[in-house]
């Protein structure tokens, strides 16, 4: 890896969303949802290139967006026939980008993911290249923290025991993926075929970024955080 490694983010955008219609491209506390992480990820000036998968090449130019915006640093590509539709595999959308996208690490994040912040990024990829450096790691994923008490869809427990009480914060830490934010190389990907590779880190971000928008409910507490981040409280 060169000592200023070439950082791409990796942005996959479709046209059509099942749950929330237009989703992506539908606006959001006054913007379009899929501008909060793109005005992110252009913020950082540590990564060279944000790259749009996408189905919506026409979409996007209609709201403004188009190929070579912000200096070059956008580049759209679009979507193959074959790994279009609701069914496929995310991986395979990345494999066409990493597989025609040079980069010495990949970041990969949502539009479904408003809220993720600027210094939460970089914090990421300090973990990742320390990570990494040290033959630690091979990619970087980020989740929940969870502590608290779970149980099966029988009532029986996870991770307690019943007739043992004990306060929650000494309860083992258990993670949630929550598809924020994947971090990874040409090379993991090769080994797995993935955004996780073969000896993944994970990485805790806050919660109150860390709302990924999958139906109408989520959609209405990001949008509620949104307007509450920005002083709208009315």
């Amino acid at each position: 890896m060169s000592q200023t490694p070439r950082i791409v983010a990796l942005l996959p955008m479709k046209a059509h969303s099942e749950r929330v219609k237009s989703k992506n491209f539908r606006e959001l506390a006054g913007k379009p949802l899929y501008r909060w992480i793109l005005d992110t990820l252009l913020s950082l000036p540590e990564i060279s290139q944000v790259v749009i998968n996408t189905d919506a090449r026409e979409i996007l130019a209609d709201s403004g967006l188009n190929d070579g915006d912000s200096n070059g640093r956008i580049l759209i590509r679009d979507r193959k026939p074959e790994i279009c539709g609701d069914m496929v595999s995310m991986n395979l959308v990345l494999g066409d980008d990493v597989a025609n996208v040079d980069a010495d690490i990949y970041a990969m994040t949502h539009t479904t993911n408003p809220l993720l912040g600027a210094p939460t990024i970089r914090s990421a990829l300090e973990a990742y290249t320390a990570g990494t450096s040290a033959g630690e790691a091979d990619s970087l994923f980020t989740v929940n923290q969870v502590q608290t008490r779970f149980y099966r869809e029988d009532g029986s427990p996870v991770n307690h025991d019943p007739d043992n009480l004990i306060r929650t914060q000494d309860l083992e830490m258990w993670f949630e993926e929550n598809s924020n934010l994947y971090l990874f190389s040409r090379d993991s990907f090769a080994a797995t075929q993935a955004r996780i590779g073969k000896k993944p880190m994970m990485f805790p971000t806050p919660m109150l970024e860390s709302v990924d928008i999958d139906g109408p409910e989520e959609w209405s507490l990001a949008e509620a955080l949104a307007l509450y981040a920005r002083g709208d409280q009315s």
